[in-house]
């Protein structure tokens, strides 16, 4: 018997489908990349905690029969191998964060302010920790986080510099929005949104 075939037939998958499939498929990448950068976020954010807690631990260590942080900078505490190598990314004078922004390490005075070292009688006796770049949620998180519930865990201040407007600085004795422990909904209000701006938002930690 003679099979007759119809050439009209056409087999495979018609332009609809295929354009479905393509849909499907777009939706779950934009999806699955969505998902990475806030797991990513996640952990910097994680990494920059764990980052700040490891250099105050080393700080107090090096420094813990001095009674002061006279000559800590930024260059010293690299050369005094006081932070990872996640921050100097091979230079022997500047610290990166994972947000692509400044790291600054500096020796302090009484009230929290700069401190040279530089004299012979000079007395230094807290150091800041400032990192730059960072956006609204990151500030917010970050600055907000557990660093201490009382003033016998070494913290002296947290200022927060945003990317406009004025700093503002928390410490154990005010009240209100510029007292410690600082509330998540109190830093992501004076961590701005930096889509529009420059520069990022600064966090600065002051420790005796």
């Amino acid at each position: 018997m003679t099979k007759i075939y119809n050439i009209n037939e056409q087999s495979g998958r018609s332009m609809v489908e295929m354009l479905g499939v393509l849909a499907i498929v777009g939706v779950l990448s934009i999806g699955g990349i969505a998902g990475y950068s806030k797991a990513m976020a996640k952990y910097k954010i994680n990494k920059t905690l764990d980052q700040i807690s490891l250099i105050v631990t080393n700080i107090r260590t090096a420094f813990g029969n001095q009674q002061s942080y006279k000559g800590l900078t930024t260059t010293t505490a690299i050369s005094y191998e006081l932070v990872g190598n996640d921050l100097t990314l091979g230079s022997s004078t500047s610290l990166t964060n994972a947000f692509n922004g400044k790291v600054t390490i500096e020796a302090g005075s009484t009230t929290g302010g700069a401190c040279t070292g530089t004299g012979a009688s000079d007395y230094c006796p807290t150091f800041s920790i400032t990192y730059e770049g960072l956006d609204q949620i990151t500030c917010g998180t970050i600055a907000a986080a557990d660093w201490g519930g009382t003033a016998s865990s070494g913290l002296y201040s947290i200022k927060i510099t945003p990317a406009s407007g004025s700093a503002k600085t928390h410490t154990w004795t005010k009240t209100g929005d510029e007292s410690l422990p600082l509330e998540f909904f109190t830093a992501m209000t004076q961590c701005v949104d930096i889509r529009k701006q420059s520069k990022g938002n600064s966090i600065t930690w002051v420790y005796f």
